[in-house]
């Protein structure tokens, strides 16, 4: 597996911005290059009057090029001032956790790199005007750059569009829940499935413990740890999973059969919050959080937990028939070279299910949704996974037939429907 630097870049929101301001002053120097030959060009041919007619035509370009200028950081902060708005009220009502999903939007990172990079060709371009008016000796007529201006402002009004479309969709608590499944099954696929018996450890014969800041364990570049145990003739044991909060001088990893340099603890990463990246559980997390937060009494908002349960039976329902618990990799010869324990079937079942059983029974809607998503991955499972599962609508049960005086109430609410009550 390669480096997850691809992913921490994707949960910042500098590196775009960054990338496109020095794109376009490459570009800027790449079109004054071009502006200057064609100059260049027709004063060596003397085509004086060519060269007017272009001096004309920027001069009537360059009105536009400074309102553009003076137009777009108003622009910007227009557009800003809208995803603070659109964060704080997703954030709110859903959870807080959704927020690094506008972070990590291509659109609203797309759209806020082009704005910029508009912004700066504007002064740039205003910069490469020259006050020589005279054909015989202007050095340069900047008509490309205010041509690029131009379309870069087109681009950007499109981005807009396409940016103000995409900030209500993530404002839609539909659209949010399909998101977060969307990218937990990206982490399905990029998970390497192992299926078979590991031979006994033993006992470690040396420990690494973390070094660096506190906080929750993000990834790990399992390429290099797999390349370092293969040169010292040993495997290595994750020993915290993906998600867990270390703090320094705990061991992260077992060594068994040698010793390994200190430095190996670098190939963990930790930052201050999860993210999908190997996280097989992140994904349900969000889903139960956001959940439980529309059964609290300040939302009562129980058709959202259905939505949710939705897809907490979908994720649930890919990983049924998947080997759980622990991933071996292997080194190029075969031989296992780092075990990295991953949530099994039962934890991902109590991840999705706990939290919002324990509010259901005040909602027939939920409790019937839910029972519903029970059978169905009774049917999907093989039997040594059916014990979480006949839990879990045990427990649901119980919780209903106390909290519902009625037999009537009971029998409804007891009663499986995928819809929850249509």
């Amino acid at each position: 597996m390669l480096s997850p630097m691809r992913e921490h870049l994707r949960d910042t929101f500098w590196f775009a911005p960054v990338v496109a301001l020095v794109g376009i002053f490459v570009l800027w120097l790449i079109v004054s290059a071009v502006d200057s030959a064609i100059i260049g060009h027709l004063q060596d041919e003397e085509a004086y009057e060519e060269v007017g007619e272009l001096i004309g035509i920027v001069e009537d370009a360059r009105t536009v090029v400074t309102t553009i200028s003076s137009a777009m950081m108003t622009f910007i902060g227009v557009v800003f001032s809208i995803s603070l708005v659109a964060v704080q009220m997703a954030s709110g009502q859903f959870s807080p956790r959704i927020v690094r999903i506008f972070i990590r939007s291509r659109i609203t990172k797309a759209a806020f790199s082009v704005f910029l990079a508009t912004f700066a060709l504007s002064l740039l371009v205003l910069t490469s005007y020259d006050s020589e008016t005279d054909p015989r000796y202007v050095s340069t007529v900047p008509l490309v750059s205010s041509l690029l201006t131009l379309f870069m402002v087109a681009l950007s009004l499109l981005l807009f569009v396409a940016y103000v479309n995409s900030t209500l969709r993530l404002m839609r608590v539909g659209h949010v829940v399909d998101l977060i499944t969307r990218e937990s099954f990206g982490a399905l696929a990029k998970q390497p499935w192992y299926v078979g018996e590991l031979a006994d450890l033993g006992e470690a014969t040396d420990q690494v413990p973390h070094r660096g800041r506190a906080g929750v364990l993000r990834d790990v570049n399992v390429a290099l740890l797999v390349r370092i145990a293969e040169r010292h003739g040993v495997v290595l044991r994750m020993l915290p999973r993906i998600g867990d909060f270390v703090v320094p001088g705990t061991p992260i990893l077992a060594v068994h059969g040698g010793t390994v340099p200190r430095r190996i603890g670098a190939a963990v990463s930790v930052g201050v919050e999860r993210t999908y990246h190997q996280d097989l559980g992140f994904g349900l997390r969000q889903l139960a959080d956001i959940g439980l937060r529309a059964l609290s009494p300040a939302v009562n908002d129980p058709t959202t937990a259905v939505q949710c349960l939705d897809r907490i039976t979908q994720i649930l329902a890919a990983v049924a028939q998947r080997p759980l618990g622990a991933v071996h990799h292997r080194d190029r010869r075969g031989t296992v070279r780092l075990v990295q324990d991953v949530p099994d079937w039962t934890d991902l079942v109590d991840l999705g299910l706990t939290e919002i059983r324990g509010c259901a029974p005040g909602s027939p809607q939920v409790s019937r949704r839910m029972l519903a998503g029970i059978d169905d991955l009774l049917l999907l499972v093989p039997d040594v996974r059916r014990e979480p599962l006949v839990r879990h609508r045990t427990l649901l049960r119980h919780l209903v037939e106390r909290t519902a005086p009625e037999a009537a109430d009971r029998a409804f609410a007891l009663e499986g429907d995928r819809q929850g009550i249509g």
